[in-house]
């Protein structure tokens, strides 16, 4: 009976974990996520001036410019047309007016009191429509004081 005791005792149990595999896998989802991101990130390229502003020269066409009222609704310099126009309507206009002349120059007008997303969908609007840069539009007042 010596014998049977003797063999319990020398089977032990494995208490080792093999954490090999884990580190495998946390560096595999490292490189994922570092590769991944930097595109979660979106914005509106947007062209800032390195200097002081100054008073754009006047040009012989006439710019776009896409307005933004106090509640968000979207103006195009079309005439003497004062009705507001929806978010498709003004990208298909503009991109109609793109393709007629592709250096047109195009401009924001936000009304201090609209909201600043409503101002930022317009530009993501225009850039849909292909517009390659945008100016904004600001009071000469602020400058003169």
């Amino acid at each position: 009976m010596r014998r049977r005791a003797s063999r319990r005792t020398k089977r032990k149990a494995m208490v080792e974990i093999n954490v090999v595999p884990y580190i495998d896998v946390m560096l595999v989802l490292l490189i994922i996520f570092m590769i991944t991101a930097p595109m979660l990130t979106q914005g509106v390229k947007v062209s800032l001036p390195e200097a002081s502003a100054k008073k754009i020269p006047p040009t012989e066409t006439k710019p776009l410019i896409v307005t933004v009222n106090q509640q968000g609704q979207y103006f195009l310099n079309q005439g003497n047309d004062q009705n507001a126009i929806s978010a498709d309507n003004l990208k298909q206009a503009v991109a109609s007016m793109l393709s007629q002349n592709p250096k047109k120059e195009v401009y924001v007008r936000g009304d201090k009191s609209a909201s600043y997303g409503e101002v930022v969908s317009a530009m993501v609007l225009l850039q849909k429509s292909g517009v390659k840069s945008v100016g904004l539009v600001t009071d000469d007042k602020l400058a003169s004081s």
